[in-house]
């Protein structure tokens, strides 16, 4: 997904003439080396400001003042953590817009440790009204959304992985891959293709989505009315980011929820690979498949 983004980048530069420019970058060293030859291109749109996350933040909000449409990209743990500071006052607050571009996810830099980690990202963006935020499980799925974000003055959180799904899935809102009867399982992003195999043989629904924000409460309700009003909503995230938006799409209906992500309860103090602390969080597809089938009986 990162090249996929950086490649997609260089294109959106290359195609906005520079006399009268719409779309700035700022980086904060990461990826700055595969940015240079559109930097070269395109001088004084391609701002590196080295690793000072707050002012990265701050000087895509500048830039959005000034009439430009920026594109801040870094790791989220510095991007939305260490600078939430900056995106409430200085994006949220001005009422300015911006695409800010994460590459880490929550632990897919497990080698780095707990400083490369941020599981409470999309979370702490979900604290501020009127953003998007899209979680793609593909490739294919980040470059149609950064080119969609692109385009207008709205707030976008775009949060890429190196975790992805055999294939793209190019909807809008739920898209319905599965059919069953005992309950409905949302799948976000790069957890799909596990929560499949989870679910193979048992009867529910699966939903997928890769924008989470603004959430798609018809398609849930749809999906709930034609099954049970069971849900499990399964996020590559913090356990139950989301949980707050499924209960207001089913406030006036009896159901039932179980959250499934990055554990809550306790810190995960362990490097590893990604793998490991997709077992260590329940998210690989036998600890789903347990976790899904207790929760629906089946």
């Amino acid at each position: 997904m990162r090249e996929t983004f950086l490649k997609t980048t260089e294109e959106i530069l290359d195609a906005d003439p520079d006399p009268d420019p719409d779309v700035a970058v700022v980086l904060a060293d990461i990826s700055a080396a595969q940015l240079a030859g559109a930097a070269r291109r395109h001088p004084g749109r391609v701002i590196n400001v080295g690793i000072r996350e707050q002012l990265l933040v701050s000087a895509g909000a500048g830039l959005a003042l000034a009439g430009l449409r920026p594109i801040v990209h870094t790791f989220p743990s510095f991007l939305v953590e260490r600078a939430f500071e900056q995106i409430k006052l200085d994006f949220s607050h001005q009422e300015v817009g911006g695409v800010l571009v994460s590459y880490g996810a929550s632990y897919d830099m497990s080698a780095e440790g707990r400083t490369h980690q941020s599981p409470g990202d999309v979370a702490l963006i979900d604290s501020l009204p009127g953003w998007t935020v899209h979680v793609p499980g593909h490739a294919a799925e980040a470059r149609r959304l950064l080119l969609e974000s692109v385009p207008g003055d709205g707030r976008v959180y775009l949060r890429l992985s190196a975790q992805a799904n055999a294939s793209p899935h190019l909807g809008v809102g739920f898209t319905r891959l599965r059919f069953g009867a005992s309950g409905v399982v949302v799948a976000v992003g790069p957890v799909l293709d596990r929560v499949l195999r989870a679910c193979a043989g048992l009867d529910v629904t699966v939903l997928y989505v890769s924008t989470i924000r603004p959430f798609d409460a018809a398609g849930l309700r749809s999906a709930v009315l034609s099954a049970s009003p069971s849900v499990v909503l399964v996020e590559p995230y913090l356990a139950g980011t989301s949980a707050y938006w499924v209960s207001e799409a089913l406030s006036d209906l009896p159901h039932r929820l179980r959250s499934l992500g990055v554990r809550r309860d306790a810190e995960v103090r362990t490097y590893g690979g990604i793998a490991d602390h997709d077992l260590a969080h329940g998210l690989d597809a036998g600890s789903l498949r347990l976790s899904i089938r207790d929760f629906l009986g089946e």
